[in-house]
């Protein structure tokens, strides 16, 4: 094992302001991707009153972003593993951006449902994007950390999304709905951070995989200087990496072995987990509604509960390094399915809101650990596809979440849709629980490089120091 690898170097630093500014700058925009998939939720029961919408008008208005999405997360997570990480951030800020702003000036439905579903192409492909760049660049022993407080900041724009629907929805400012406005101030918050994301450096781990060393050494050595300029480090001699193989990783790469047993147990959990993260965050004020709320007590009682996004974000920053990550999925995905449960019974305002904000700040441990769980499965060479791709059915799932909630809503109550919920939650925690990896504290190459060694089910396909299957033969120790 070539100890200069920039693999090794890079799990070697401690944490930097490079590090730090990365994990901010990442952080805005999925601050903005986040309030925009929360939007449509908070603003239905407004859209129902401007735009009369019906119900069967409702269900493709929320599922329209979901199915952008889908194609969002396939396309733009291929882009980032053939043409850098950089360029693919570019693209899904500013696809979000443009068409977000255009929804703001929508003449009627069929035009709203056109621009989200063009706006989800940009907001499919930036989580796992976020997710592949951040594994990418952060050291082994911090990884989890500091995705923890990217998701933090990004997580603050899911109750901003809730107070300014209570806020604005109800109102007209300047003769235009409130509604509108929300959509403008998500697409000009991106365009803002667009901005800022120019100053991001490519990923070191994919110039190195595809063959452009010089590139990722100089990246390595700026990351290396600011250590030493910290904490008086010395930075690693120059030695020229291995020149380890540059071939393509072609898509189908994912469905043969090793990684089809990892690939499958993505997918499966990827279509599941919507139902309990999404499902609640979309359907929560039109539950409220069926229990005879109207539409200020409605978004007051979500906005509430949306609280617990960043707080159920923050607090999981402590625990991601400590606990192992496949078990801190599966006792969140537990936690969502006993808050549900109680959420779809409850009647009192108080117990609502209380389990309404249980429910968000579980869910919030389970989304950071799966996000930084799912960033660490494949190599650098297939990383961004590996998640993106399972992440993209997840997008799918979403779009088919209302024709299947709103139904069970509509026909049965609340109780039936948290009881589908729960059934969802709990194929999660069977499917992570039987074929999920572990991967705290370990380097994102071992975890690679050791595929199946420690899979219940699976058997191992390389030894600790084999190559894989792609020729990303880098690892370090940790």
């Amino acid at each position: 094992m070539n100890d200069n690898t920039v693999a090794a170097r890079l799990d070697r630093l401690p944490v930097t302001r490079i590090h730090l500014m990365a994990v901010l700058v990442v952080g805005l925009g999925m601050f903005f991707d986040l309030y925009e998939v929360f939007l449509a939720g908070t603003v239905s029961t407004a859209l129902k009153d401007d735009f009369h919408v019906s119900d069967d008008q409702l269900k493709p208005l929320l599922a329209s972003a979901f199915v952008g999405a889908f194609l969002g997360a396939v396309v733009m997570s291929r882009i980032a593993d053939r043409l850098g990480r950089r360029r693919a951030f570019y693209l899904t800020l500013a696809i979000y951006s443009l068409f977000s702003v255009l929804a703001a000036f929508s003449p009627n439905v069929e035009m709203l449902i056109v621009c989200r579903f063009l706006a989800g192409l940009g907001i499919g492909g930036e989580l796992p994007l976020c997710d592949a760049y951040l594994s990418d660049l952060l050291p082994a022993r911090a990884r989890g950390r500091l995705i923890g407080w990217a998701y933090t900041v990004g997580f603050c724009g899911v109750p901003l999304a809730g107070f300014l629907a209570l806020g604005i929805v109800p109102h007209s400012y300047a003769g235009v709905a409130g509604w509108r406005w929300m959509f403008l101030i998500g697409g000009l918050g991106a365009a803002v951070c667009w901005i800022l994301r120019r100053q991001l450096p490519e990923s070191p781990r994919w110039l190195e995989a595809v063959g452009r060393h010089e590139e990722a050494d100089r990246i390595v050595r700026a990351f290396e200087a600011a250590a030493h300029s910290n904490a008086g480090t010395q930075p690693v001699p120059e030695q020229r990496p291995l020149d380890t193989a540059t071939a393509k990783a072609p898509l189908r790469t994912l469905v043969t072995s090793p990684w089809r047993t990892r690939t499958a147990m993505l997918v499966v959990f990827q279509i599941l987990q919507v139902f309990g993260y999404y499902g609640f965050g979309t359907l929560a004020p039109l539950v409220l509604a069926s229990k005879g709320y109207d539409i200020v007590h409605s978004l007051t009682f979500s906005a509430l509960s949306f609280v617990g996004y960043p707080i159920g974000s923050l607090l999981s920053i402590p625990i991601l390094e400590r606990i192992e990550r496949k078990h801190l999925v599966m006792l969140s995905a537990f936690g969502m399915l006993a808050f549900g449960l109680g959420f779809g019974y409850a009647h009192s305002t108080a117990v609502i809101v209380a389990l309404g904000i249980g429910y968000t700040l579980t869910s919030n441990l389970f989304s950071n650990a799966y996000h930084v769980y799912q960033g660490e499965l494949f190599p650098t060479r297939l990383r961004a596809t590996g998640a993106g791709t399972a992440y993209s059915l997840s997008r799918l799932a979403s779009a088919a979440m209302p024709y299947v909630l709103l139904p069970l809503l509509v026909h049965h109550g609340a109780n039936a849709v948290f009881a589908f919920i729960a059934c969802a939650m709990t194929g999660v925690i069977l499917d992570i629980g039987f074929f999920g990896p572990r991967t705290t504290g370990r380097s994102v190459d071992e975890v690679s490089d050791t595929m199946g060694a420690d899979t219940p089910g699976v058997v191992a396909a390389a030894g600790p120091s084999a190559p894989t299957a792609i020729g990303d033969r880098s690892q370090s120790g940790s």
